[in-house]
């Protein structure tokens, strides 16, 4: 099977900001000269249906309209996928796990 050179390489971004996890398609992504940082450019999503509108892909294109480029902390990123087309850019809330302490015996106290 030959490969195409015609063919736009698409990469999947998951990464977190703040509360939620945004799962975004984009053209361009870069390790940043902006040391800890991953650098995305050229964001790509769908084009706009009269008939269904995704509330979650219209936040994010919003979030991002006039953006020309995105420095993302790589402590932030989830994961980066090249991928073969691109799908619909969603947004959801981090289920952040709760860590608590070892329980361990109560300290002794000399008098």
């Amino acid at each position: 099977m030959a490969s195409s050179t015609t063919n736009k390489t698409v990469y999947k971004v998951i990464y977190f900001n703040h509360d939620e996890i945004f799962e975004v398609y984009a053209a361009n992504v870069y390790a940043s000269e902006l040391y800890g940082f991953v650098e995305i450019e050229t964001w790509l999503f769908g084009e706009r249906s009269q008939l269904l509108v995704d509330p979650a892909e219209e936040k994010l294109k919003n979030e991002f309209a006039g953006v020309t480029r995105s420095y993302i902390p790589m402590t932030a990123i989830i994961r980066i996928d090249e991928v073969e087309q691109q799908g619909q850019a969603k947004v959801s809330t981090a289920k952040m796990a709760t860590v608590s302490a070892f329980p361990r015996p109560p300290a002794k106290t000399d008098k």
